[in-house]
């Protein structure tokens, strides 16, 4: 398992690898565009080029995007739905130009609608977006969700049938450890990691399972809000992060934290201190 963080891209995308490389990660996630919306900066050849060779020089191959935070497939309004398609399938064409593993999503909030009709309109989203992409490099991974203000995605069981039914081999899962505490999955010992884990791979298969957030969590157990916390100082505890970081079936996949980049060097620390 490899470390990273979410870092900046101020000044343009190629500043990130040696922010992430002074932070001590060993891989990292970034926004390609203003997460609370505009038009996002033009990924011209040099500034790519740029980019790439300062991944190569830190050392860092592996990198990740998230999507904006105004992103939501379930949205009653027509148009929002429209955008959140057009402005994922930018960042998978973004994602390959740089050559990206993954773009991970959170998928909106039901809110006002039936949550079947809501989980259908982020299935036909899905199906929009991944319509003729084979041809790109970047892969889309759905984010979990702590269950907040009716988000979409909080329970295995919804997961598994968006993936079911969008029927893509290319859609995969991104776990937000915070998110799993939140919306009522034990993760704080070996034992209760392993009920989660027994129930999370019983509807999608563990090969689905891309990328973990190592985010601890200020909520508690079921209290379905979204509150991150340093590692080992929150409702997970540090015993939980030992139990994730020395799970057989986990123990392939980077984790990225999201703390504040001003802050997370610590948090990268102590992960890989509890590695070894």
């Amino acid at each position: 398992m490899k470390f990273g963080a979410h870092v900046s891209i101020a000044g343009g995308i190629d500043k990130a690898p040696e922010r992430a490389r002074a932070l001590g990660c060993e891989c990292f996630q970034i926004f390609t565009r203003s997460p609370r919306g505009g038009k996002p900066p033009a990924l011209g050849k040099d500034l790519v080029d740029s980019f790439l060779k300062s991944c190569s020089s830190c050392g860092l191959p592996d990198y990740y995007i998230h999507t904006p935070y105004y992103i939501n497939l379930a949205s009653e309004k027509k148009e929002l739905r429209r955008s959140s398609v057009a402005i994922i399938g930018e960042e998978l064409e973004r994602g390959s130009l740089i050559g990206a593993k993954y773009v991970m999503t959170h998928l909106g909030s039901s809110k006002g609608l039936d949550r079947a009709e809501a989980v259908d309109m982020v299935i036909d989203g899905i199906t929009k977006i991944l319509d003729g992409s084979d041809g790109l490099s970047t892969e889309l991974l759905l984010e979990n969700t702590a269950g907040q203000g009716e988000t979409i995605g909080d329970t295995f069981g919804e997961l598994a049938r968006i993936l079911d039914e969008a029927g893509n081999p290319r859609l995969g899962v991104c776990l937000d450890t915070a998110h799993l505490i939140a919306s009522g999955y034990d993760i704080r010992t070996k034992a209760s990691l392993r009920h989660t884990l027994d129930a999370l791979f019983s509807v999608i298969n563990p090969g689905r399972v891309k990328l973990l957030h190592g985010n601890d969590s200020k909520a508690g157990l079921g209290e379905k809000k979204d509150r991150h916390e340093h590692i080992g100082k929150g409702k997970i505890g540090k015993e939980g992060f030992k139990a994730i970081l020395g799970s057989p079936a986990l123990k392939e996949l980077d984790m990225i934290v999201e703390i504040p980049p001003e802050e997370v060097a610590a948090d990268i620390k102590l992960l890989k201190r509890m590695r070894k």
